[in-house]
């Protein structure tokens, strides 16, 4: 026996997706070398070439990486020099980039919960001070509540653009 279901659509399906936040973030960070370089970053590794030993990136790609997040203002260089050689640069992330931490906190979170090692998680995020727990991710609301993933509405904002 089937049921006959009124056909509803969804509201999202009113409003454009042309200005999407997260289509623009995916600009910047939509491929897997991106966060392999902010992940050395947040780690302390800041020159080129112990980035590209430790992450296994190639050259060139390190090369359009770096570039592209000093573009988005998400590193900058920071120059040194070792006695006896010419000037380089290391890289050290800007508040934008620091900000991005959050992200690779859950990113982390989530690969330890879905996709675990047998041998237990290779890293992980824990906080400095006193306590030295390991550091999670929730959501709050700006009242402090913390909905569940199925409790939050993703609704247009001041910014969002009815379809044409």
């Amino acid at each position: 026996m089937s049921t006959v279901l009124d056909e509803q659509v969804p509201e999202a399906m009113n409003w454009s997706t042309e200005n999407c936040t997260i289509s623009r973030i995916m600009e910047i960070l939509g491929d897997k070398w991106t966060f392999h370089v902010l992940r050395e970053l947040f780690v302390g590794v800041r020159r080129f070439e112990d980035i590209r030993s430790r992450a296994g990136i190639p050259r060139q790609m390190l090369t359009e990486r770096l570039a592209g997040l000093i573009e988005r203002g998400l590193i900058r260089r920071h120059p040194y020099r070792l006695a006896g050689q010419r000037e380089r640069s290391e890289y050290r992330l800007t508040t934008a980039g620091l900000d991005l931490y959050p992200v690779l906190v859950a990113m982390i979170q989530w690969g330890d919960q879905y996709l675990p090692l047998a041998a237990g998680p290779p890293i992980e995020p824990r906080h400095r001070g006193e306590c030295g727990e390991r550091v999670t991710v929730t959501m709050h609301c700006e009242a402090g509540h913390e909905p569940a993933p199925r409790e939050v509405a993703m609704l247009p904002g001041p910014g969002a653009e009815r379809r044409q």
